[in-house]
């Protein structure tokens, strides 16, 4: 596999994609996790029973900076610790934990080092093992460390790139279902037609960390 023109190259095995202004102040809301994976096979179930009432993850709108649009409608959402990430096989409670909110698990990989966005697909990225700073929004977005455990949640048009991570990143990716995903670089050449898929990307039922009634239900209304 190659690059695309200009990016760094991918590491083997990389996830392959298919072709196809200011920041607000950012809020928390919290949610119920209890029946997340009461059913689910791995112990991410009882992890979560250990777990307090609520979790609050934070939500960041970013507006459309001429390059990457972004999602001026819906934020993103970031979850902290919301999964088991010390056990033998943290990826495969992340997986659980999505299979069982009904976004189903892609991959597992890291996050490309160049700015990208999806305009067909939201997608939840969650922290399996290691640590990574990423930029969303852009260029001109906002930086944030996510550790092991973490989760992500990045609505269509949401601009991300890695910055830094440690050397042992495993990153799983997650997406509600029938939704496919593109590769877009924030070219001008793509961008009209970017905004029309952005816009007709429908909202997913379920939140990919709290299941339905999750804080996404609320916040992506």
């Amino acid at each position: 596999m190659t690059s695309s023109p200009g990016s760094a190259p991918l590491r083997p095995g990389f996830p392959v994609y298919k072709k196809a202004g200011g920041l607000p102040p950012a809020r928390e809301t919290g949610c119920s996790l209890h029946s997340t994976s009461r059913n689910c096979s791995h112990r991410s179930a009882h992890y979560i029973e250990k777990m307090s009432d609520s979790a609050k993850p934070l939500a960041i709108k970013f507006a459309d900076d001429g390059s990457i649009p972004n999602n001026s409608r819906l934020p993103v959402l970031i979850y902290r610790r919301v999964f088991e990430a010390s056990g033998r096989d943290p990826a495969a409670e992340a997986e659980c934990m999505f299979r069982q909110n009904r976004w189903p698990p892609q991959w597992r990989d890291g996050i490309y080092s160049f700015h990208h966005y999806h305009s067909t697909a939201h997608e939840a990225l969650a922290i399996a093992k290691g640590d990574v700073k990423v930029r969303l929004g852009g260029e001109a977005g906002q930086d944030f460390d996510l550790s092991a455990g973490d989760v992500a949640v990045l609505p269509a048009g949401t601009g991300h790139k890695r910055l830094a991570a440690s050397g042992d990143l495993l990153v799983v990716g997650a997406y509600p279902p029938g939704q496919e995903w593109d590769l877009l670089r924030g070219w001008p050449g793509e961008r009209p037609a970017a905004l029309v898929n952005i816009e007709r990307v429908p909202l997913p039922d379920c939140d990919p960390v709290c299941g339905e009634g999750g804080p996404l239900i609320r916040l992506w209304r």
